[in-house]
């Protein structure tokens, strides 16, 4: 197939990364529009999300990285997560690089997405042109009417990220599990252990936070025996 044939769609905050500009260069047919999920869909069910070492310790850090991981399985079949650059840099981002590879062996292997690694842009622009000239994957629609989350849900997701240990990535584990926020609050220990990366110490915690009694009871318990 011509490279002229070829279709990316882009997303707009990837102009300054200089790899629209490679594409083009090329040849490829490019649409910029603002996505919201990912950074360039190269068939109908195909994402890359496109992270600098930087960006992708950063993400690690302020848990972005496993609610975008989320996100991508839950929309397309073929998530992949791009790392560009020099994985040397580790070393001067973070003392304990334990944490960077834990991240990138949960997206692996909890996520089930694959980590691709390029040292530059042009490496990155190459890697996509590849992906995009696979036979057949320019049939079919290539966006989605991705809905975002509406006022009910956040409020869902809040409730439950109130929790001891439960970011975003848990609290729509446990949504998507049990339906409803009173029924998480009503399942058993053993029920919530089986949530996919959970365990059962973080469970504990959450059923011991639920299941013990305020002491606002018994404080207002006793004001009425004494009012009496």
């Amino acid at each position: 197939m011509k490279l002229d044939q070829l279709r990316i769609i882009v997303d707009e905050r990837e102009r300054k990364s200089g790899i629209p500009d490679l594409l083009k260069s090329v040849g490829l047919n490019l649409e910029m529009k603002t996505l919201p999920i990912g950074d360039y869909i190269v068939a109908p069910e195909t994402v890359v999300e496109r992270k600098s070492i930087r960006d992708l310790m950063a993400s690690v850090f302020d848990g972005r990285l496993f609610d975008q991981c989320s996100r991508l399985k839950e929309h397309f079949e073929n998530p992949i997560v791009l790392m560009e650059g020099n994985v040397d840099e580790i070393e001067e981002i973070t003392e304990n690089p334990l944490i960077f590879y834990g991240a990138i062996s949960t997206v692996v292997l909890d996520f089930k997405i694959p980590v691709i690694p390029t040292p530059s842009a042009s490496h990155t622009a190459k890697l996509l042109v590849s992906m995009c000239s696979r036979q057949d994957s320019h049939k079919g629609p290539f966006l989605k009417k991705i809905k975002k989350s509406n006022d009910l849900e956040k409020q869902q997701l809040s409730i439950l990220c109130s929790l001891p240990g439960i970011g975003e990535k848990f609290a729509v584990r446990m949504l998507t599990k049990f339906g409803t926020p009173l029924n998480v609050f009503s399942a058993t220990l053993t029920e919530l252990s089986k949530i996919e990366g959970l365990g059962e110490a973080r469970a504990k915690k959450i059923k011991k936070t639920l299941d013990t009694q305020s002491k606002f009871l018994k404080s207002s318990n006793q004001k009425t025996l004494h009012d009496v």
